[in-house]
């Protein structure tokens, strides 16, 4: 395996170090700073090493499974980051936004439709989300297919630049704010009570609305498939169509949270090649160690 710093490692190591200076700038006010600081050092070490000392014991498989992880402690870090130096919120603004295009409240309009078993379905969709994002990656990595780092790196580039406008627009959602202005409570069958809670439980504390990471992330998986699968991609073109709709009648997004979800998956898709190839022009073996590595991984 290829000694260095992959681009994957590059993303993730900026990242770190941008929030690190983010804490450090407003230490006073989030609490454990200190701590938080030396975690994020220790992050860094641990991918320098790796990327370093690829003789560590399981260096290949952390090397290319370890964005997950850290990815899902960024999430969880930014709710404390946002509740600690960001004050405005702008689910007011993003309210306002939907009615000026709609000339409604889109969660409100939708109960028209509402039925248990649709709720019941919806919900079981959007709590598939990160199974049916991740399912692209476990089909890249059976198949031992080179472009596995690929899509890594894809998916990592836009879950961190979701987390960044959570930070630069924090909003809650339209079930906190129009609360108030439904005039039915959602109920589904057996599974929507569990799940809805489980969601809670694990994303309620953030303000994780604009934009849409499921908007934006399922677009970029369904695009990923278009290139591997016919099959696939016409599985994954109705979940994409089903989440969307998910989002708005579940009350967990505003529709303006969707297009700016839309927006930033075209950014990031046509951006993350270019950025995936910049720290790497020099190593003429990257293009064709992801098989080499696969290959030999046994």
């Amino acid at each position: 395996m290829q000694r260095g710093l992959w681009p994957v490692d590059w993303l993730l190591l900026s990242y770190l170090l941008f929030i690190s200076l983010l804490i450090a700038g407003f230490r006073q006010r989030i609490a454990d700073a200190g701590v938080l600081l030396m975690v994020h050092a220790l992050a860094g070490l641990l991918i320098a090493a790796y990327a370093f000392l690829p003789q560590l014991p399981g260096a290949f498989y952390f090397r290319h499974i370890y964005p997950l992880p850290y990815v899902f402690a960024c999430y969880r870090l930014m709710s404390v980051l946002i509740r600690s130096i960001r004050e405005e919120r702008f689910d007011a603004l993003l309210a306002d936004w939907d009615r000026s295009f709609w000339h409604a409240d889109p969660t409100v309009w939708l109960e028209r439709l509402q039925t248990p078993a649709l709720t019941e379905g919806l919900q079981i969709v959007y709590a598939l989300f990160v199974p049916v994002v991740l399912a692209v990656a476990v089909i890249l990595w059976v198949q031992k297919r080179e472009d596995f780092r690929s899509y890594a790196f894809l998916l990592t580039l836009g879950f961190l630049a979701s987390y960044l406008l959570y930070l630069l627009v924090p909003a809650r959602g339209p079930r906190y704010l129009l609360d108030g202005l439904q005039t039915r409570p959602l109920s589904g069958l057996w599974l929507y009570g569990p799940l809805r809670h489980l969601l809670d439980v694990m994303e309620s504390s953030h303000y994780d609305c604009f934009p849409s990471g499921h908007a934006e992330m399922t677009l970029l998986a369904w695009w990923t498939v278009s290139r591997i699968s016919k099959p696939l991609s016409a599985f994954y073109l109705v979940y994409t169509a089903l989440i969307l709709l998910a989002t708005v009648y579940l009350r967990y997004h505003y529709t303006v949270d969707l297009a700016a979800g839309a927006a930033l998956a075209g950014l990031v898709w046509y951006t993350a090649p270019l950025f995936e190839r910049a720290p790497v022009r020099q190593d003429k073996h990257y293009q064709h160690e992801p098989t080499r590595d696969f290959a030999h991984s046994k």
